[in-house]
């Protein structure tokens, strides 16, 4: 049997969707919803699979320290990554691809979640971003 919990932390974020063609590729920001699903066979001594408080603190402190109140970039948007390098403070996050919801789940699933927990245990084996009230994707680990 597996066991899953999940976590939702809510950040807020400007973006752009580098090349995009349409209004996405102008700076804009969202009130984003992070919900990390994570999974294990067993239970420590008190039954969890992983404390909550744990959990969020070492999410929310990820995204606390490199997401929130910050800009996040395709690595290849040069003009916007010199844009937001005029401003003083710049907080700049750049993702090898566009900054969408579907790639920012899968930059949290794959890249940042094992980090993050890697000796807790448990393993993050979804992570949904919702970037409005009725707009989400996720990532979902095969199998």
């Amino acid at each position: 049997m597996i066991l899953t919990v999940m976590k939702r932390i809510s950040f807020c974020a400007g973006h752009r969707l580098h090349e995009h063609g349409g209004k996405c590729e102008y700076l804009h920001g969202h009130n984003y919803l992070a919900d990390f699903y994570v999974a294990s066979h067993q239970t420590d001594a008190v039954g969890r699979v992983i404390d909550f408080a744990e959990l969020k603190h070492r999410l929310k402190h990820w995204l606390d320290t490199h997401w929130d109140h910050g800009l996040i970039l395709n690595q290849r948007d040069e003009r916007g990554i010199q844009a937001a390098r005029l401003v003083e403070p710049c907080k700049l996050y750049l993702l090898p691809e566009n900054p969408t919801a579907e790639n920012m789940a899968r930059h949290l699933l794959l890249e940042i979640c094992p980090q993050l927990l890697g000796e807790t245990g448990v393993k993050a084996t979804k992570v949904v971003i919702w970037e409005t009230e009725d707009s989400f994707a996720e990532a979902l680990l095969d199998g």
